[in-house]
């Protein structure tokens, strides 16, 4: 599978943030978006996700997507309930996206929550509430992950971490995009390109 950019424009609310934008993302790679605050680096992750419309140009994964979901996009922002445990919020997106990924249990381990899973969420670190975030990406399997500021509130190991789901996804043939102000090192520097976008003068 394959993610095409041809002549991208991207914004909200009939403002153009960046455009022109020009990219081909095989299986197994990921694409960094670099770039200072308000280039349109998370309008263009909300716009891959289908969340906002393009304003110029196209976008398409080939070959033809099957009738299954295709994607995650985890925000910049957590979508955690508070009042549920650590354990029910990860059950809660299982059930929502399909839980055909890892287990529960060995998603918490793996982003290091496996201790708290009877926690309610609302007493999480920042960083905590990150990872359970990142969780819902092994809880449901979906080949294209739309990563907006993955690592934030996240310690040095929390950045490891990162780069490792990122490593095992690209490993798999799955393909990530990422905006991102901080340095995400997967194993192979191959396997990464950089979109650095300026935005609009």
């Amino acid at each position: 599978m394959a993610l095409h950019a041809h002549a991208l424009a991207v914004g909200r609310g009939g403002l153009v943030l960046a455009d022109a934008l020009q990219f081909e993302l095989a299986n197994g790679k990921c694409l960094l978006l670099r770039g200072p605050n308000g280039v349109g680096k998370s309008t263009l992750l909300l716009t891959l996700a289908g969340i906002v419309a393009p304003l110029g140009g196209s976008f398409a994964l080939s070959p033809a997507p099957e009738d299954r979901p295709l994607l995650h996009y985890c925000g910049h922002r957590n979508a955690i309930k508070p009042r549920l445990s650590v354990l029910e919020n990860l059950a809660f997106w299982a059930a929502l996206n399909g839980p055909t990924g890892t287990s529960l249990a060995e998603a918490l381990q793996t982003v290091g929550l496996d201790e708290l899973g009877g926690l309610d969420a609302g007493y999480l670190s920042a960083g905590q509430g990150r990872r359970l975030a990142l969780a819902r990406l092994l809880v449901s399997a979906r080949p294209l992950w739309l990563l907006d500021e993955p690592t934030a509130a996240l310690d040095s190991n929390g950045h490891e971490l990162v780069g490792a789901l990122i490593d095992a996804h690209l490993a798999a043939g799955g393909l990530v995009v990422a905006a991102t102000h901080d340095p995400i090192t997967p194993t192979d520097p191959n396997s990464v390109e950089t979109l650095v976008m300026a935005g609009l003068r």
